[in-house]
């Protein structure tokens, strides 16, 4: 069923869950999804960053509790995902979000690094959709979002296993669209590009690298975790409420420039 006029997104007091959301884009998604009227389940390994956010939520009015969660062990998320529910009432909205990016070369690569970036940014993301997901199933409804990357899609050089994993996202995402979605779960991906996180914050303030970046997309600067979290609010909410098993890249067309990558004389950019 539609909104009303005054509830647009169909968002206010349902309860979302968040992980990862002790800063960039899981943090922005917990603002984003307070300001159309949810109540905010926070899951965060790290306690100092999680209690940041909660304190800004607090200070905003919002109706939020926090857990420490580790997504890679099962016991963690099961805690966390009671306590949600305890604290707020059964989980109507889930935000896969929560990952880690390792450098390394796959001839060198140790399986000990392999093995951790997989148990986060995959194993993690199916323990948390099982989790909460159980509590969609028995309510009958939910919306999953779950985090890629563009890097599911365009392999990422010498990055371990993060592409493996994101790409594997993308699956798991479509494989509980179609297992879940009969009994009311939709399930969808937000694929990001370039991002300005604590993530990747290091490699911005490389000299040159932020401009560089910038002028490599088509809109002309590198996204914020706010243009993210608009996405996931929407395929969040009702006006979504017909997509599932989708994965919508967020990326300002920089993945639509590999054809200005080849020299053609005569189609230069006008000057």
């Amino acid at each position: 069923m539609a909104s009303d006029g005054t509830d647009w997104l169909g968002l206010r007091g349902k309860v979302c869950a968040v992980t990862g959301a002790g800063g960039g884009i899981g943090r922005a998604v917990a603002h984003a999804l307070h300001d159309v009227g949810a109540a905010v389940a926070l899951l965060e390994r790290d306690p100092a960053t999680l209690a940041e956010t909660e304190a800004q939520l607090r200070a905003a009015g919002a109706r939020v509790v926090a857990a420490i969660c580790d997504v890679a062990d099962e016991g963690s998320v099961a805690a966390a995902a009671a306590k949600a529910a305890g604290a707020l009432g059964p989980c109507d909205v889930l935000v896969n979000n929560a990952g880690l990016l390792r450098p390394g070369p796959l001839e060198s690569l140790s399986l000990a690094e392999w093995n951790l970036v997989l148990s986060i940014n995959l194993t993690g993301y199916l323990l948390v959709s099982q989790a909460f997901g159980r509590q969609m199933l028995a309510g009958k409804g939910g919306a999953m979002v779950h985090i890629a990357s563009i890097a599911s899609r365009f392999p990422q050089h010498f990055s371990g296993a993060y592409s493996v994993s994101k790409a594997g996202v993308v699956m798991l995402s479509q494989q509980i669209a179609v297992e879940w979605g009969p009994r009311g779960v939709r399930s969808n991906v937000v694929s990001p590009g370039l991002v300005r996180t604590p993530l990747s914050e290091a490699f911005y303030r490389a000299p040159g690298v932020a401009e560089r970046r910038a002028a490599m997309v088509p809109v002309g600067r590198v996204a914020m975790p706010e243009d993210i979290a608009d996405v996931v609010t929407l395929l969040a909410s009702e006006r979504a409420r017909y997509m599932t098993g989708e994965d919508v890249c967020v990326d300002g067309g920089f993945g639509r420039t590999l054809m200005g990558l080849v020299p053609r004389p005569g189609y230069d950019q006008p000057k």
